[in-house]
């Protein structure tokens, strides 16, 4: 039996997307050319994410249509709103299985080069003033991302600390009010400032952030890693290593689909989805 590959879209996963997607209906006079199906059009979708090709080079014999085809489909589904929910979906199953641990998270941003510029884009401080963009990723006790966000290379991040704790979806999945806030919140030096300890404290969430000026070793590593690891496994598709989209909110469709994926393997490797 073949092996499935990576970016074929497997049939647990596919249950959950496609009520989320909305429905074209095919026009009665003048109908044109078919459809490209839904499913085809994602896993081209996903073979762009996993290999970092270029759009138009997009092989044909796969049967996943044309690079703008797919381009086309991840742009609509991301202006309505598909990988958002998807996200909020995944993470409310995760919730209902008692897999999300909201008694810590962890925060903190990583840069990627951007050499076709764009919104969201600015110098990296850290990269020689190339061109570039930062990922910005808030993550459960376990490393599950609950929020990203996409700022220019040049933002600080602490300056994303607030919207990152805002973006997180109001999480369902158990009995009560879904829930939105861990309870302590881990970040490095870079997010040592009074105000936004402050700020952190005023949303009802214990700030552990390791202080400027003091040695390493504080201890905060251990529970600081998870953030780490969820953006190297972000990064691990490629498409995300380096941000080659002009346009902001598809990149930004890319991070959101890159937290799905990482959000349905835990899912399904401590299920039987």
């Amino acid at each position: 039996m073949a092996q499935r590959r990576l970016w074929e879209v497997d049939d647990g996963l596919w249950e959950r997307i496609e009520p989320l997607l909305p429905v074209v209906e095919r026009r009665f006079r003048n109908p044109g050319r078919k459809r490209l199906d839904d499913r085809k059009a994602l896993c081209g979708i996903l073979f762009v994410l996993y290999t970092g090709m270029p759009w138009e080079f997009l092989p044909q014999e796969l049967g996943y249509g044309s690079g703008m085809t797919c381009w086309r489909r991840l742009r609509d589904w991301n202006e309505a709103g598909v990988w958002q929910r998807l996200h909020e979906t995944l993470l409310a199953e995760l919730n209902s299985a008692g897999l999300i641990d909201w008694s810590r998270a962890a925060v903190d941003g990583s840069h990627v080069r951007a050499p076709k510029r764009g919104p969201k884009t600015g110098p990296s401080p850290v990269d020689r003033a190339r061109i570039g963009s930062k990922h910005h990723v808030i993550v459960e006790g376990g490393g599950i991302p609950l929020a990203v966000t996409l700022t220019g290379g040049q933002r600080h991040d602490v300056t994303q600390l607030m919207p990152l704790i805002e973006a997180i979806p109001p999480v369902r999945g158990r009995r009560g009010r879904p829930r939105r806030r861990p309870e302590v919140l881990y970040a490095d030096r870079a997010y040592d400032y009074d105000k936004y300890r402050k700020l952190v404290r005023a949303k009802g969430i214990q700030p552990e952030f390791a202080r400027r000026g003091t040695e390493h070793g504080s201890g905060l590593g251990v529970y600081r890693w998870v953030v780490e690891k969820a953006i190297a496994l972000l990064h691990w598709f490629r498409r995300l290593r380096i941000r080659w989209e002009i346009r902001d909110d598809i990149h930004e469709a890319f991070l959101r689909i890159g937290c799905s994926i990482i959000c349905w393997r835990k899912l399904k490797n401590n299920s039987n989805c």
